[in-house]
């Protein structure tokens, strides 16, 4: 089993910065890929970021020139900063990855985190 636990989630003001972890843990044999979603309340789960295991990284339009997808691959953790907070970047912000188990290294299983709130308020 692949646990991934997100943190770094707060209350900020308009046009301050945050930074979420997101760390995968348990019968990892390599993490592929990982990305950022987020929820907003009344809105579907919308893309926030992608980064590839060969450090290929992709951008909604809304987030690109203020939000910076990184990994640590050796700690199987991603990191997502975000600058310029705006109201509109409030939600719950998961992470997922792309995994080869233990079991099953030969094919990539998706897993989830359970998700951390960020709130931009004044």
């Amino acid at each position: 089993q692949v646990h991934l636990v997100e943190s770094g989630g707060g209350l900020v003001q308009p046009g301050g910065s945050l930074t979420l972890s997101c760390a995968a843990a348990g019968s990892i044999h390599s993490v592929v890929g990982m990305g950022w979603y987020r929820e907003a309340p009344g809105k579907p789960r919308e893309w926030v970021a992608s980064i590839a295991g060969g450090g290929l990284v992709n951008y909604a339009d809304s987030v690109r020139g203020r939000f910076t997808i990184s990994r640590e691959n050796a700690m199987n953790t991603a990191y997502l900063q975000m600058n310029s907070l705006e109201p509109e970047d409030t939600g719950v912000y998961i992470c997922n990855g792309f995994v080869r188990t233990i079991e099953a290294p030969y094919r990539s299983d998706v897993f989830w985190g359970q998700g951390t709130q960020v709130t931009v308020s004044s």
